[in-house]
């Protein structure tokens, strides 16, 4: 398959056209294709690139780094940590939208679709862009990991003053790809309930509206109700 089968939004594309003719990327194509015939696949093909689709490279400010997408049915929209409406938000969602109402005094929501703060510019990112139905982790080491590493460095080296979250470990072993004389790096702890309690209290939120503030940028309306 070539790259221009791969349905992804056109600013994306060309910043990543070398990736898809990578043999890495085709042997990633191949394992998905094979999964998706012999197991329920999340999140739906048409949804694996929603985070590119909803945060056009030359709109990115924010991002976000998640590892997997949820595993369970419905669950995954291609958004790190958000939920389609109707879907109960998962604990580490819930946690976010806690330290939101901390930190800025936000309404706790009442679903959990994180698509508004994409389509202002918060990319959205999982380290794995897929996984298999009740399997967390499936789909590690087939070269997702590969992939989204160039997405952070073509961020990293084509744009200037993102704010990049890491939240937990495995986001911050991402630190290493992102220049930090050219953005804004903040870290904490994952909201997962296993370590919310050090989460807790980051005020990351409003901490990311005063840098995007001190660029000359419009702030990020984190309400999503």
């Amino acid at each position: 398959m070539e790259s221009s089968q791969i349905k992804i939004e056109e600013s994306w594309r060309k910043m990543l056209q070398e990736q898809f003719n990578m043999p890495y990327f085709e042997e990633l194509k191949k394992f998905v294709k094979q999964e998706a015939a012999l197991y329920k696949v999340f999140p739906p093909g048409p949804q694996i690139f929603s985070a590119f689709d909803y945060t056009p490279f030359e709109k990115a400010r924010v991002v976000i780094i998640g590892q997997d997408p949820y595993h369970g049915a419905g669950q995954a929209n291609g958004l790190c940590f958000s939920v389609s409406e109707g879907i109960k938000p998962p604990p580490s969602l819930v946690n976010i939208f806690k330290e939101l109402k901390s930190d800025l005094n936000i309404p706790i929501p009442v679903h959990g679709n994180l698509e508004k703060w994409a389509r202002q510019g918060v990319f959205l990112l999982n380290a794995t862009l897929t996984v298999r139905q009740s399997m967390a982790g499936s789909h590690q080491g087939k070269g997702w990991e590969q992939f989204t590493d160039a997405v952070i460095r073509t961020l990293s080296e084509h744009k200037s003053g993102l704010v990049f979250l890491l939240w937990g470990r495995f986001a911050q072993a991402k630190e290493i790809l992102i220049d930090n004389k050219k953005h804004h790096i903040l870290k904490s702890a994952h909201p997962s309930p296993f370590s919310a309690t050090k989460f807790f209290g980051c005020k990351h939120f409003s901490a990311t509206n005063r840098i995007l503030k001190s660029e000359g940028l419009q702030p990020i309306d984190w309400n999503i109700n």
